[in-house]
């Protein structure tokens, strides 16, 4: 284990903050080796809003984590999201000096670093820079450009901003728990790369993310992100809705979701009735499944009409072939991917982070609760991999170039390298 580079992927989530520590295994898959969660108390809707609290949620599941790996975590991978992400196109360009010279690497990266320094709205910055296409010399549509040649590059890019305060308070608080942050992933993007597989982003395909504070959005088509959005609605509003409506406790509430929810109303038998206890010296309640259903619905309803519109907005409803992938927590609610087939009339399926996972003894991380942890430890080892210096195979022979001339001067070497050798047999010879 010495020998195997560990990642640990920190999921500061509204409802739970889940750590999650893994290894790459010979066959590229994730095995996880230990895994922590902890109720979140100081965080609401994706915004970190009591600095204290979100601190000791860290560090139980962050303790838990270690004890259960067997490691000692000392940099994460953090999620963030909140109603404050907001996505924007951008056209960044940069002229180079040489016509000759191929493009590199160090090209597109300079590219990125000029958008970063962006001006955003006060109080707001950039989170990530996506590269979508490039263009060379107005040849457009490319994927890769290095390796080409030209003087104009360009790039359509996919800028995520946030809250500048958001961003900070998150670094705080892991700062605060003792541990360094490697990157800030926007959570969609940590999702899909959990559960999205490549032939559903080349089709086109919308990742739906219902977590207890918000729902995410990412939107991908040919490979490329194509779409953000956040909606500032998640699995909390149904629970509140619940308890309301049904006059009951929020944690009773949260019981009668998770164990008897539906988002189908007509799936329930009107006969069907659970009893919940009542309050000291009061008489239990009882409460119709169907009764219960018809909430969850309406404010299912309500989630996927926002759903609907952004992709509506994105401009890509008509080639999204894969349809509708949802994961997280709010995603396991019986007949959920029936209700978003009939209110959108794309297929639907739920998203489980298993097919990238290896067999380990942390049985619980295939659930969709925990796609986000899952995908910010698969992040982490793409930060690995950018940062590991790259390897480049040349010939190893010496060179013959010798000034001007180039391949002529390679042709009079070996000319006279012959006209040696023959001289050599003549004297051999005599």
């Amino acid at each position: 284990m010495e020998n195997q580079e560990i990642v640990a992927g920190l999921d500061i989530g509204t409802t739970k903050i889940a750590c999650i520590v893994g290894r790459r295994n010979e066959q590229g898959k994730i095995e996880v080796l230990g895994m922590g969660k902890h109720r979140s108390d100081g965080v609401s809707r994706g915004v970190v809003s009591n600095i204290q609290k979100t601190v000791e949620s860290i560090e139980h599941a962050v303790r838990q984590a270690e004890d259960t790996a067997g490691v000692d975590i000392a940099t994460v991978n953090v999620g963030i999201a909140g109603q404050h992400i907001r996505s924007m196109q951008h056209r960044g360009m940069k002229m180079r000096e040489s016509l000759e010279e191929e493009i590199r690497q160090e090209d597109i990266d300079q590219l990125v670093e000029e958008t970063y320094r962006l001006v955003m709205p006060p109080g707001e910055e950039i989170i990530h820079v996506l590269p979508q296409e490039y263009i060379v010399d107005n040849e457009q549509g490319i994927r890769d450009p290095i390796g080409m040649s030209g003087i104009r590059l360009e790039a359509n890019f996919h800028i995520i901003s946030g809250q500048v305060t958001a961003a900070r308070n998150i670094y705080k608080c892991v700062h605060k728990a003792g541990l360094d942050v490697t990157e800030l992933i926007l959570e969609p993007l940590a999702s899909a790369e959990a559960v999205l597989s490549q032939e559903e982003k080349e089709a086109g395909v919308v990742l739906v993310d219902i977590g207890g504070g918000t729902t995410d959005i990412a939107i991908f088509y040919d490979n490329i992100i194509r779409h953000t959005a956040v909606i500032p609605f998640g699995g909390n509003v149904v629970t509140e809705d619940i308890r309301q409506g049904c006059q009951i406790m929020r944690d009773q509430a949260e019981l009668l979701k998770v164990k008897f929810g539906s988002a189908l109303a007509e799936e329930n038998k009107e006969n069907e009735v659970v009893c919940i206890p009542g309050l000291r010296g009061r008489d239990p309640k009882e409460i119709s499944l169907r009764t219960l259903a018809m909430i969850i619905q309406s404010r299912m309803e309500e989630i996927m009409e926002h759903v609907h519109f952004e992709i509506k907005n994105s401009g890509m409803e008509k080639q999204l072939i894969g349809g509708i992938v949802l994961t997280g927590g709010g995603s396991q609610l019986k007949h959920l991917s029936h209700l978003v087939e009939y209110l959108t009339g794309m297929n639907a399926r739920i998203g489980y982070p298993n097919e990238h996972l290896a067999k380990s003894n942390v049985e619980q991380v295939t659930s969709p609760l925990f796609a986000t942890g899952v995908g910010l430890v698969m992040k982490g080892f793409d930060h690995l991999d950018r940062k590991r210096p790259k390897v480049s195979v040349r010939n190893t022979e010496p060179a013959v170039n010798q000034g001007p001339g180039g391949i002529r001067n390679i042709g009079k070497l070996w000319g006279d390298l012959m006209k040696n050798a023959s001289n050599l047999l003549n004297e051999d010879d005599h």
